[in-house]
């Protein structure tokens, strides 16, 4: 009975997320994406948790997986804000 609480927070978490994210003007899609950056690091903290539980195996790779994909977007959000970011600074003129 508590996987069906656990799948329906997902599935609830997941129909919200994308919702909101539809919702976004392109213009604020950077800064949004600075401020989920910081998100995404709690979530990297939670996943180094659960990964490192001696729960079962498949805590741990779960928690593993979710280490490496957390990584991936805390990373990729951070290089997407720079390379914006730097379309707007001024180019010196040679």
């Amino acid at each position: 009975m508590e996987i069906i609480y656990l799948l329906f927070i997902v599935l609830l978490a997941a129909f919200l997320g994308f919702e909101l994210i539809r919702k976004v003007p392109a213009t604020l899609h950077t800064p949004l994406m600075s401020g989920s950056n910081a998100i995404s690091g709690i979530t990297l903290v939670g996943a180094l948790v659960a990964s490192g539980n001696d729960n079962g195996v498949l805590t741990t790779i779960l928690g593993t997986a979710a280490v490496a994909l957390a990584s991936i977007n805390v990373v990729g959000g951070y290089l997407v804000t720079d390379r914006m970011l730097s379309m707007f600074k001024k180019k010196d003129k040679k």
